[in-house]
């Protein structure tokens, strides 16, 4: 009888896995953009703003970007992989507490809770970049030649940067709870020094060396080697950068493991 109720134990995430997240995708869906007057169009308004707001104020203190030409496409070119790195953080950090009464039905994890909000999330931003880069290279009729293959690369260093902090902190908000104010102030200069306003390249040796610790530079960096042909980026570490998140997600999920029991039973 234990036998048997081993197998079953072993042959269920086989068949539920993919059913208990796709179901919590549609769950997300719905509830964070459906319910909203202008639904997924919301979610353009952060990238869009934030890129008019700077091109507006760059434009009139400078005569041209960092790199390239074009004001928005610079711009876009960094807040577009920190929106990645940051949405994918926050949505893998409140996965548990989101889909807490979900979690008490046969067949669904909290690896599941995680798993939907990671691919929704990579989904939703991946498209956002797509369309909002589309529309400036065709506002402005630029001519590019986009090396899609580092783009992706930067992509996913942006998603595992996001992935391994995103664990840890889905452990630390859920025990601690004021830790959610704690990392929002901390998190706040990564904005400021990951390279998204200028470039780490001509900066002094000593400045410079000491920015590239910041791990979400490296994938800025990447992103914009694979849109501009004339950039070389050549301070990318991204072995670096996995590096930290896989200690990052091992960490995370090794606390989540231990403890999803402990979370879970104190939000009954």
């Amino acid at each position: 009888m234990s036998d048997e109720m081993s197998d079953r134990t072993v042959a269920k995430p086989r068949y539920l896995f993919f059913r208990s997240v796709l179901a919590l995708m549609l769950r997300e869906m719905s509830t964070t953009y459906g319910r909203s007057p202008g639904g997924y169009i919301w979610a353009f308004a952060e990238p869009i703003g934030g890129i008019l707001v700077m091109t507006l104020v760059f434009s009139i203190i400078a005569r041209s970007p960092a790199l390239g030409t074009n004001f928005p496409l610079f711009f876009a070119t960094g807040m577009l992989p920190f929106l990645l790195y940051n949405t994918t953080a926050s949505n893998v950090s409140m996965a548990i507490r989101y889909s807490r009464p979900l979690l008490s039905y046969p067949g669904v994890t909290f690896v599941d809770a995680i798993c939907a909000r990671l691919l929704l999330n990579v989904l939703t931003q991946i498209l956002i970049a797509t369309i909002l880069i589309g529309l400036i290279v065709l506002m402005y009729g630029l001519r590019l030649q986009i090396d899609f293959l580092v783009c992706l690369r930067a992509a996913f260093l942006c998603i595992a940067l996001g992935f391994g902090i995103g664990l840890v902190n889905c452990y630390m908000m859920s025990m601690y709870p004021v830790w959610q104010f704690v990392w929002s102030v901390a998190n706040r200069p990564f904005f400021l020094i990951s390279g998204i306003f200028f470039l780490l390249d001509p900066l002094p040796v000593e400045l410079r060396s000491a920015l590239l610790w910041n791990p979400m530079a490296h994938p800025i960096m990447l992103l914009r080697r694979g849109i501009y042909d004339s950039y070389d980026a050549v301070y990318v570490d991204e072995l670096y950068v996995y590096t930290i998140a896989l200690i990052l997600a091992a960490l995370g999920m090794l606390l989540l493991y231990r403890f999803h029991r402990v979370i879970l039973d104190e939000g009954m």
